[in-house]
């Protein structure tokens, strides 16, 4: 007899409701806020939100995003500093079942404009500091592909104009805090659209998937051996490659984020020794500034601190300075853009 013709585990062990649900990093978010509702999800100056709060709005902005058609197949984008908004966006959009493009901000309105027309992208999510780029990416795109604008208006930035008719605040308040978002059918479903930078011709789309994006957040999780509520520090941009995918990492580890809209060594070292923050992320360039910055602007960090370096091979130099500040480095490799 054949082992195919009679296999008792091939008999009524179907996946099924009981037995098996598509993996994404939403519901990491999830447990968060009912596990731990009041620990500290994220701070940006004065603001602390708890996870309670923070899964709240999100839930508000998948709910404001399906009233306005929003839904599986669409995209948004996101042209955003490291800021809640963003820190949000990675959970609430995907919630409506949508596709978040975080567009990087240090690209001309050309380029942008591209990724607007190429991703599709229903709506945008922007600063006000963007937005003499953006007004001209939108400026060179056919009125008919132009998406829905919402201002996001951070009381830390100073300046800019509103492009739009509507702001993230006002959106938000279209939206249900107790929204019941759908799981996705399929975990193989895009949770995120990314753009190379265009070094090669126009910028290439690399599209993430739920399970991906969860089996990568874990990861981060597990190589950093971050265990319960680390306290992690933005230097790394969240529109490149979904900040490594660690706002997801940071949700399913119950820590806190401490946003950081400019990444300047005086900030950094402020921020590390108030938040008493213990991971944090960047490219050899970061770890650069501040293992020159000024011996008195490190003064006071008596506590360890893990840092994840990628994107180019750290000199030994870089490694050493960071370790003579108490700063353990671990350096990895992406392959988003390979």
């Amino acid at each position: 007899m054949s082992a195919s013709a009679h296999n008792i585990y091939e008999m009524s062990l179907d996946p099924n409701p009981a037995n098996y649900v598509p993996l994404t990093p939403l519901t990491f978010i999830e447990r968060a806020a009912s596990v731990y509702p009041q620990r500290t999800a994220v701070v940006h100056g004065t603001v602390r939100r708890s996870w309670a709060e923070m899964y709240a709005r999100c839930r508000q902005l998948a709910s404001a995003l399906q009233q306005r058609g929003i839904g599986l197949g669409d995209t948004v984008a996101a042209m955003l500093p490291n800021i809640p908004e963003m820190f949000e966006a990675h959970f609430g959009v995907p919630m409506s079942g949508a596709v978040l493009n975080t567009l990087n901000i240090r690209l001309d309105a050309e380029t942008v404009a591209f990724m607007l027309e190429h991703g599709e992208a229903k709506i945008l999510l922007t600063d006000r500091e963007f937005s003499e780029t953006i007004g001209k990416a939108l400026r060179l795109m056919p009125a008919a592909k132009r998406p829905l604008v919402i201002d996001v208006d951070d009381p830390q930035f100073e300046g800019g104009e509103k492009l739009g008719t509507l702001d993230y605040e006002a959106l938000l308040a279209e939206g249900d805090p107790q929204f019941a978002w759908p799981t996705p059918a399929n975990e193989w479903q895009a949770i995120t659209l990314n753009y190379t930078s265009g070094t090669t011709g126009n910028p290439k789309g690399v599209v993430y998937h739920h399970r991906g994006a969860y089996l990568n957040a874990i990861s981060n999780a597990l190589v950093w051996d971050m265990g319960l509520h680390p306290v992690y520090l933005w230097t790394l941009p969240m529109f490149h490659c979904n900040g490594w995918c660690f706002p997801w990492t940071i949700a399913a580890t119950v820590g806190t984020s401490i946003c950081l809209r400019q990444v300047r060594a005086d900030l950094i070292f402020d921020l590390i020794r108030h938040e008493k923050v213990n991971y944090f992320c960047g490219a050899p360039i970061v770890l650069n500034l501040l293992r020159n910055a000024p011996d008195q602007m490190k003064a006071g960090i008596d506590h360890p601190v893990k840092v994840m370096t990628a994107g180019a091979a750290p000199p030994a130099s870089v490694i050493e300075g960071m370790e003579q500040m108490n700063f353990t480095v671990t350096h990895t490799y992406g392959l988003t853009e390979t």
